[in-house]
């Protein structure tokens, strides 16, 4: 990096840093912000000089038969996740209410966990093979349905309930970032992170 450049780089624990040089009155790194990076994506030096992020596998079926074992560990962890969002859905009734409060009580709750899971799984168990896509991608993949949040959207609006769509679509974001925020933070002042 030359004098007076910024760059973002991941460190070991795949939270993304921002480093500026002496020109921004800067005597070190500093944090731009902290949030988890999955450490097993790595973009191949044409992307890192494009600013990209991620590359497609030119080879999907090696790369599928390659990663087999974790393929199965996402689909055990899926269906465990649907079955906690039925579960929940039942628990919670249908939507027979003018808001539909399963898809949101899923969505945020399951925003929250991951938000969780991340710090944990990136700040203590970096390593792992299976943690991540087993808990992270499966159950919570499973238990979140943000494909019901858009049909509900639909829904609403082709009742004309207008008002109560806009407030569905606003507020089930704002409240799925802010619980993944508050599950970022609240597993950070644990594990101290």
């Amino acid at each position: 990096m030359s004098t007076g450049s910024v760059a973002d780089f991941t460190d070991r624990c795949g939270r993304l840093t921002r480093v500026t040089g002496p020109d921004e009155g800067d005597d070190g790194p500093e944090r731009h912000h902290r949030l988890p990076v999955d450490p097993d994506v790595e973009a191949d030096e044409d992307d890192r000089r494009l600013g990209h992020t991620t590359t497609v596998p030119h080879e999907l079926g090696a790369v599928l038969a390659e990663r087999r074992d974790v393929l199965l560990v996402v689909a055990l962890g899926g269906a465990l996740g649907s079955l906690g969002r039925w579960g929940l859905g039942e628990a919670l009734g249908g939507s027979g209410s003018s808001f539909p409060w399963a898809t949101f009580v899923e969505n945020v709750s399951g925003s929250f966990a991951l938000g969780v899971l991340v710090v944990v799984l990136l700040e203590r168990w970096p390593q792992s093979r299976y943690l991540r896509p087993f808990l992270g991608v499966g159950i919570l993949g499973g238990f979140t349905t943000f494909s019901t949040y858009a049909l509900d959207l639909r829904t609403l609006v082709a009742d004309e309930r207008l008002v109560l769509a806009v407030t569905y679509l606003a507020g089930t974001l704002l409240a799925a970032l802010l619980a993944a925020w508050l599950g970022i933070t609240a597993a950070r002042r644990v594990v101290g992170g």
